[in-house]
């Protein structure tokens, strides 16, 4: 499958724009989800809307789930 160039410098761009937007969240996400993660880690995100209860939910850490984090990390330095 070909990456189409304009494609990846739109997400590049939008990574960007987070970054500033929101810099401890993709600081922790960095730090947490691209260091190592072992098979099995719980990762456990929550939600609360304006007027909601909060909503959590989590999931335990497979090894294809570590595989795509990989292949996201190998797109990222190109």
């Amino acid at each position: 499958m070909a990456m189409n160039p304009a494609l990846i410098m739109k997400l590049m761009n939008a990574r960007k724009q987070f970054e500033e937007r929101h810099p401890r969240v993709l600081s922790f996400m960095e730090h947490e989800l691209m260091t190592e993660i072992p098979d099995g880690t719980i990762l456990e995100v929550s939600v609360t809307k304006p007027g909601r209860n909060k909503v959590t939910t989590n999931m335990r850490v497979t090894a294809e789930d570590l595989q795509l984090l990989k292949d996201l990390q190998e797109l990222q330095k190109k």
